[in-house]
């Protein structure tokens, strides 16, 4: 009979071996992107908003259109033209190119709508985490949202525009100055429901500090609510400027935008409608593809669509 070391051979422990996880690494975000380009209405409205999205910022620079410069409007052959080859989207009551004013007002709409979304977005989420986190600050920015929430959104902006006057910083600031309350407020809530859960429970016992809490704890479970934002906010935005300049409050005449070119040519309505349909075109496909790609994206970051 062979002796024992012979029979048997001791195994050995690998400490690194030990950890490794025999399964198939998983990452978040390339799952995310995964889900979201497996659709091919995703990927069609995607494309379509970043087409978009270029043409209003790039269109502009080649055209060296200037709404500050005004056309020559002593041709009254170049009036009133309906579309054509050389004129896509036809001309104005001054002889201007809608194809230029159109790009030029949807450059100058979006850039508000980038620019206020980031504002309210960023300070709201902020806000929005440490005031759903801490119980000292709940009840001075509640009495804050419950006095300003009671005004419509739109008549804070009127009013706003009233008091600091006609101008592009100036419509931003009337955009923000209140409007990251409401997602605040919002983001309050997702975080109430999530602090008491028990992971967050037995961090708070061990003495983690609040900002670790919420940057790490908290903020990475509500990327789907984050992405919903957005794309509510955006299109909101637009809308805003929209209504605004139509009222003759929003942006003055030298800048041109969506709401603008509305306000102005919407007496031409019925004798020159291609003066209101294109704008009116691009502003719907611009806030329905935001709406599109931002729902689609946030079904895809839900944790629960990844497989």
């Amino acid at each position: 009979m062979a002796n024992t070391a012979e029979r048997f051979a001791f195994a050995t422990f690998d400490v690194l071996q030990s950890e490794r996880i025999a399964g198939p690494r998983y990452s978040y975000w390339k799952s995310v992107f995964q889900t979201f380009f497996k659709r091919k209405t995703a990927i069609f409205w995607l494309a379509l908003l970043l087409s978009l999205t270029l043409m209003s910022f790039i269109q502009p620079l080649v055209s060296g259109y200037d709404p500050a410069v005004a056309p020559n409007i002593n041709t009254p052959s170049t009036w009133y033209q309906k579309p054509s080859a050389d004129h896509w989207f036809g001309t104005d009551d001054r002889g201007n190119d809608l194809w230029d004013v159109v790009w030029s007002g949807t450059r100058m709409s979006l850039s508000i709508a980038f620019i206020a979304a980031a504002i309210n977005i960023g300070v709201g989420i902020l806000v929005g985490a440490v005031w759903g986190y801490s119980k000292r600050l709940d009840p001075i920015l509640l009495a804050l949202y419950n006095i300003i929430s009671n005004v419509p959104a739109i008549l804070r902006s009127m009013m706003l525009m009233y008091i600091f006057g006609r101008g592009f910083w100036q419509m931003v600031m009337a955009m923000t100055i209140t409007g990251w309350l409401g997602i605040a407020f919002f983001i309050r809530t997702q975080v109430m429901i999530i602090r008491d859960r028990e992971y967050n429970l037995a961090s708070r016992c061990l003495g983690t500090p609040l900002k670790r809490m919420v940057s790490r704890n908290i903020l990475p479970f509500m990327v789907s609510v984050i992405a919903t934002l957005v794309y509510q906010e955006i299109p909101g935005l637009i809308n805003t400027e929209t209504v605004l300049s139509y009222l003759g409050i929003g942006l003055p005449s030298t800048y041109p935008s969506l709401g603008r070119m509305i306000d102005v040519y919407w007496s031409f309505v019925d004798t020159y409608p291609h003066m209101i349909v294109f704008p009116g075109s691009v502003m719907g496909l611009v806030t329905i593809s935001f709406y599109v790609v931002g729902q689609l994206f946030a079904d895809a970051s839900d944790p629960r669509t990844h497989r």
